[in-house]
């Protein structure tokens, strides 16, 4: 039997505020309150340095973060730094991983080929690097990945949390990402979904047509709603 996905949504939503509400969410699904979850939103201009720590790569002093009105976290996820920011497609699927699924290098692959199938059907050919998480095209990254699996307390399984950010909108590497060494990766570059088509897309349509392909590769039924309400 397919597994429903509840997904939401968020035309905007403060980076605390939705590291808050994964937290929430992960804690219901491993009391076994509330579905697997993937929550789809935009950021105002955020900094987000991951377990790898390495400071240096970011290149702005607090003094021009404060400026440019860009945010900046130190989080729980793997990686390094990263950059969000509107015109960016945020993704955070909250899973159950276990049993056959308890998997977590396939894990990072499926969320790796749901962009790379998404962008198949624009006749964009994307693909991974070896060295690398994330999906490129070429030498350019269009979305980066990085993830953290919450274990279960209750049983032998984990909850996924954090995920992707695929760049919609011309132009986002010029903007947040100059600011820092992406992911510490300084001999490649970014780019966008727009950039690779040469089209104009809202971030609230890539949002409703990437769904079909996350329901595919991870073989959930999708069913749209309200974000989720705090665990108790």
């Amino acid at each position: 039997m397919t597994k429903a996905l509840h997904v939401s949504y968020t035309p905007m939503m403060g980076y605390d505020a939705a590291w808050d509400l994964q937290k929430s969410i992960v804690k219901s699904i491993d009391l076994g309150e509330q579905q697997d979850t993937l929550l789809l939103l935009q950021h105002p201009p955020t900094y987000t340095i991951g377990s790898q720590r390495h400071p240096e790569h970011l290149l702005l002093s607090k003094e021009e973060l404060e400026e440019k009105g860009i945010g900046l976290f130190e989080i729980d996820r793997g990686g390094d730094i990263t950059y969000h920011g509107p015109g960016q497609l945020v993704g955070y699927p909250l899973l159950v991983l276990e049993g056959e699924g308890l998997d977590l290098h396939a894990y990072l692959r499926n969320l790796e080929q749901v962009i790379i199938n998404y962008l198949k059907h624009y006749g964009i050919e994307a693909g991974r690097k070896p060295e690398y998480t994330g999906v490129w095209v070429g030498d350019v990254k269009v979305c980066a990945i990085g993830v953290k699996f919450n274990k279960c307390r209750s049983r032998r399984a984990f909850v996924t949390s954090h995920g992707f950010a695929f760049n919609i909108k011309a132009g986002i590497g010029q903007q947040g990402f100059a600011g820092i060494i992406p992911c510490g990766i300084q001999e490649y570059g970014v780019t966008s979904l727009e950039d690779c088509t040469g089209r104009t897309f809202s971030v609230e349509q890539v949002a409703e047509e990437i769904v079909p392909f996350f329901a595919e590769v991870f073989k959930f039924e999708a069913v749209p709603g309200p974000i989720p309400g705090p665990a108790r």
